[in-house]
């Protein structure tokens, strides 16, 4: 992990739990989350840590410590502040899109009985991203929730407060085909987007360009696309929900660090080895 990625990082570690100068020293918190997210690139076991990341039941109780307090979800909104006060979140257009994964080995909540599946167990995530496929929000859910009963809750996900849609300055979000309907329109709308929705059937006809318009939604399924390659969260081995949706913010925080790196503003090394 880079100084620069750290300096960020380590306040909001205070926050959670501040430095004492008397009683048991702490553990070294930049090792245990270089070694969170070695799992988060490698998709070892915890159990399979490098020994040099220290004793591996440390790391994963602290894992679980910050997971629970929401510390992943913060530093994937400090670093989306901090790209939003640069100019760097592109607000006018955001597409929505829902993605099913594996889950063989986990009992927990949030699984369901996947229909592209023949039925095995899977976990469905949901996520709005900004114009450029920078994440914003994002839920789980079990794999045979429908994405359209979900949007509300992607929509409230988002880890920043969302500028105020304007006349002047809408707010757009293309949606495929399975919002084609008054819950998933609905919910676009309550939030005050404009829904570009691809109804059912139009995929048949070919895409009129004359007019200059461009296709938005496909960014939202790269962002899926380069979050797969993180295999700590490609299939879902962590039985308990709240612990696999910190995985998945740590990896958009890290995504927004990247977009930070591409501005100028840091070192982009957050390779773990």
């Amino acid at each position: 992990m880079s100084d620069e990625l750290w300096r960020r990082i380590e306040p909001i570690l205070l926050e959670f739990w501040p430095k004492k100068p008397t009683g048991r020293k702490v553990a070294n918190w930049r090792k245990m989350l270089n070694a969170i997210i070695f799992r988060l690139r490698s998709g070892c076991q915890w159990d399979q840590l490098p020994e040099r990341y220290g004793p591996k039941s440390t790391v994963h109780d602290w894992f679980q410590r910050w997971a629970a307090a929401g510390i992943f979800e913060r530093i994937w909104a400090v670093l989306v502040a901090e790209c939003d006060e640069l100019g760097g979140v592109q607000w006018e257009w955001q597409p929505a899109d829902a993605m099913l994964g594996k889950a063989p080995a986990s009992g927990g909540k949030k699984t369901g009985k996947n229909p592209t599946d023949r039925g095995k167990k899977g976990t469905k995530k949901s996520m709005v991203t900004d114009g450029d496929g920078g994440p914003l929000g994002v839920v789980i859910a079990g794999a045979n929730v429908l994405e359209r009963r979900l949007l509300a809750a992607t929509i409230e996900s988002i880890v920043v407060e969302r500028p105020e849609p304007t006349k002047d300055e809408p707010q757009h979000m293309p949606l495929d085909k399975a919002y084609d309907n008054p819950t998933g329109e609905g919910a676009a709308t309550a939030a005050g987007y404009t829904p570009h929705i691809r109804r059912i059937g139009e995929e048949k006809k070919g895409c009129d360009r004359s007019q200059g318009h461009k296709p938005r939604r496909w960014v939202v399924e790269r962002t899926f696309a380069w979050l797969s390659k993180c295999r700590g969260i490609l299939v879902r081995y962590e039985k308990k929900d709240i612990n696999y949706l910190a995985l998945i913010q740590l990896a958009c925080g890290l995504f927004w660090y990247r977009r930070l790196h591409r501005m100028g503003r840091c070192e982009a090394n957050v390779v773990v080895t």
